[in-house]
């Protein structure tokens, strides 16, 4: 394993007994109309099947058992979405229900049309190559041993670009992951965008960058592009909602813009703040979305109007929120801001105009998640959150360690910077790729 995977997998293992902790009743037996439940045991199995399937594809440097296995974690996670979704829904069970069964079809077709794309690629990778092993292709084509066309480059790049981009997910291929967040519970909501959705972008940087070079250069702007979009539409979006955990879901498109953007910038600032940004990113969304999660359990609703003046009667519940608000606009002092400050350095060495637009991302954010506070924490008390519980011990021994990290993080980055630079430096070496030198000299 290099160092981005390392630090992938430590958020893995950090997140999956926070996940588990956090939704420790959200599949409790429970009779509703002819409808009951799937047992407890199921809801915590598949979680760490997914885990398991999760773990596996970081350290996979072989193409296709990383393809069986970035695959084989769509099963799991199907049966999270279908069959233990959202209690909350302002419909009925019956309502509930179809969106649940909707929502996790369109996570499972998306990604699996992804899948298949990307299955044509790895078989042709192996008639090209004649094996599956990452470091042996790699080395392959730096001693010229192994050489491709132009056209397959190019091809192979893009079933491998747009399974990717689907599971990361980047405009245009975003669309189930709002539903998939909606329908979920918070924890497997968490599950979603903080662990499975890395796999897309930790791949980006492993596989196409490392496969293809050439390929990957050649379609940078197109990507910048896409990016770029999913940065400024992910956050208008998320400023018209009416749903919290709809929300979320297009905060962290916008912010998985910010990571692609960082790791096709091409520059190691660029993509050491993307490696650090699906870090913190992770980190910073499962301490908004669970606390969001316990908010919604309170009240049984997941709309924003359904709120108001929550910090008069639950203060550590407000605050939790408050800072896992402020860590995903970004706020200096809290994790993101680092990351998201070296991904717009490293974008602005070399393309100053992306730089420059997606920082428009970063203003909107702050927009949609104060507007979040304020509609439903500040304001007269609703007579319907009059007698809401404060967080309990098990909910505060999830929210936590998540908001000590992000002010670690936020304040001394170096323990993960440490173990992803050289891992982006051979990366930047595979590319054949330097940084922009300074227009400004140092003085001597």
């Amino acid at each position: 394993m290099d160092g981005i995977a390392v630090a992938l997998l430590a958020l893995t293992a950090l997140l999956i007994p926070f996940i588990i902790l956090a939704g420790w009743h959200d599949a409790d037996p429970l009779e509703t109309g002819s409808r009951r439940w799937r047992p407890t045991q199921g809801f915590f199995a598949l979680i760490l099947a997914v885990e398991a399937m999760v773990v596996i594809s970081f350290e996979a440097t072989d193409v296709f058992l990383f393809y069986i296995f970035f695959e084989a974690m769509l099963i799991p996670m199907y049966f999270l979405i279908g069959g233990f979704g959202d209690r909350a829904h302002e419909h009925g069970e019956e309502a509930a229900s179809t969106q649940r069964s909707y929502a996790a079809v369109k996570f499972l077709l998306y990604n699996l049309v992804g899948g298949l794309i990307m299955l044509a690629a790895v078989i042709g990778l192996y008639v090209v190559a004649g094996n599956f092993s990452l470091q042996e292709i790699v080395q392959a084509r730096a001693n010229g041993s192994l050489h491709m066309a132009t056209s397959t480059e190019r091809w192979l790049f893009l079933g491998f670009f747009f399974a990717f981009a689907v599971k990361a997910p980047l405009w245009p291929l975003h669309t189930w992951l709002p539903n998939a967040m909606q329908e979920s519970t918070a924890p497997v909501a968490v599950l979603i965008t903080a662990v499975v959705d890395k796999v897309g972008t930790f791949a980006m940087l492993r596989f196409c960058l490392q496969l293809f070079p050439e390929a990957s250069k050649w379609a940078t702007p197109v990507i910048l592009v896409l990016a770029l979009i999913s940065i400024v539409y992910g956050a208008l979006l998320a400023v018209g909602q009416r749903d919290i955990k709809r929300l979320v879901a297009y905060a962290s498109i916008s912010h998985f813009g910010f990571i692609v953007m960082g790791i096709f910038a091409m520059t190691s600032q660029g993509q050491s703040g993307a490696t650090l940004y699906m870090v913190n990113h992770g980190i910073s969304t499962a301490a908004l979305m669970l606390v969001a999660g316990f908010l919604i359990s309170r009240r049984g609703s997941r709309l924003i109007a359904d709120y108001g003046g929550v910090q008069k009667v639950a203060p550590v519940l407000a605050g939790t929120f408050l800072i896992g608000g402020l860590a995903t606009l970004s706020l200096p002092g809290l994790a993101p801001f680092v990351s998201e400050f070296l991904v717009l350095v490293g974008t602005f060495t070399r393309y100053p105009v992306i730089g420059v637009i997606a920082t428009f991302g970063i203003v909107l954010a702050a927009l949609y998640t104060l507007v979040l506070y304020q509609r439903t924490m500040t304001g007269p008390v609703k007579p319907e959150v009059s007698a809401m519980p404060d967080l309990r011990a098990r909910e505060l021994l999830v929210v936590a360690p998540l908001i000590v990290l992000l002010i670690f993080l936020g304040v001394y980055p170096k323990p993960v910077t440490d173990i992803v630079n050289p891992a982006v430096k051979q990366t930047m070496s595979d590319v054949h790729k330097t940084d922009p030198k300074p227009e400004v000299e140092a003085a001597k």
